[in-house]
């Protein structure tokens, strides 16, 4: 049930500031916004202040802003959002995808600087690696790296500073276990896949909580290199490098149980990555997201004319039948995978 909620909670408020980012936007521009609503469906709770009608529905997989004109044959009223500039039309509809990067830096700043912190790698062993040197001279997880050489290590850089210095050279190693020193003499093993010499050891990590502008700066500096690896993945989705991977409702919902299970820290890490990729998927160019509207608002800048309403509504039709489609397609594979791993071997 508390994944349930969570998943509830955490769409609805991704969907609410995406479309907060076209209806702040719109009415900045004095265009006159009929409807805000989370959800879709028969409406659990609706209420009209001034010209606005907000509504929260019963389907949590969406939302909405209903724009004057938008729906039906616009009149000549200005405020109606076909008759405003191209220019400001084309912010409008941008304006949404925005809000979710911008949601997820802010999510990422609150993960390292408020909520947890940023991991940090410490002389504190998680893991060895079987058959490597650390493993053969008795090192253990949970084990504490204290000095190379009889040289003090307080950090892993230090650590790994010290190891990639012996290259095939011996090294004395000293470690904390059960509270007691260890002196062991290791030799470092080249690893093919890591392309360099390893004793054969992970560090267990600690958080480092960030201070308010660190913090910031990390959430939008994160935002922009998961931005620009989202757009790589793309290119390489077409030149055959890398298949699709999308997660429905059903997966999404697993990702948020586990987690819940794990903390808060990991809940906003995984909301950030969701509101980041709710924004740049709505600008692809697919009929009912955003990025159909920009290219139909591109196109029209180039031809001069706006694209038949009618053909624009049948083309919105079709794409929304496909989405569906695809959504329900998707959730079933989820569902199958999730069955599949709980089903014995």
């Amino acid at each position: 049930m508390g994944t349930i909620i969570a998943w509830i909670v955490i769409l609805g408020v991704l969907v609410a500031i995406h479309e907060l980012g076209h209806f702040f936007v719109a009415k900045g521009f004095g265009m006159r916004v009929d409807e805000y609503s989370i959800g879709f469906g028969p409406s659990l709770w609706k209420r009209r202040w001034g010209e606005t009608l907000y509504a929260l529905r019963v389907v949590p997989l969406g939302g909405y802003v209903r724009l004057a004109g938008m729906l039906q044959n616009s009149e000549k009223n200005p405020r109606d959002f076909p008759n405003r500039p191209l220019w400001q039309r084309f912010l409008v509809i941008l304006a949404g995808p925005v809000m979710n990067l911008v949601l997820a830096a802010v999510l990422y700043a609150l993960a390292v600087g408020a909520v947890g912190g940023l991991p940090v790698p410490t002389t504190t062993v998680a893991q060895t690696m079987p058959g490597y040197p650390a493993a053969q001279a008795g090192i253990r997880p949970g084990d504490r790296i204290v000095s190379v050489d009889h040289r003090p290590i307080t950090s892993w850089t230090q650590l790994v500073r010290s190891i990639d210095i012996h290259k095939s050279q011996p090294m004395t190693l000293g470690f904390i276990s059960a509270g007691r020193l260890h002196q062991v003499v290791v030799h470092t093993r080249y690893d093919v896949k890591n392309h360099r010499r390893l004793v054969g050891i992970s560090p267990r990590s600690r958080l480092k909580r960030l201070g308010p502008l660190t913090a910031v700066s990390y959430g939008v500096r994160t935002t922009i290199q998961f931005t620009g690896a989202w757009f790589m993945a793309i290119v390489h989705m077409i030149d055959g490098k890398r298949s699709l991977q999308v997660e429905g409702p059903v997966g999404i919902a697993v990702a948020v149980g586990a987690a819940l299970r794990l903390g808060m820290y990991y809940l906003f890490l995984l909301s950030a990555a969701l509101s980041l990729n709710l924004g740049l998927f709505n600008i692809i160019p697919f009929p009912v997201l955003d990025g159909s509207r920009l290219f139909f608002l591109g196109l029209e800048g180039v031809r001069r004319k706006p694209l038949d309403p009618d053909k624009e509504s049948l083309i919105y039709v079709v794409g929304m039948a496909i989405l569906l489609l695809f959504v329900i397609i998707v959730s079933f594979h989820d569902v199958a995978t999730l069955i599949g791993r709980r089903l014995p071997s």
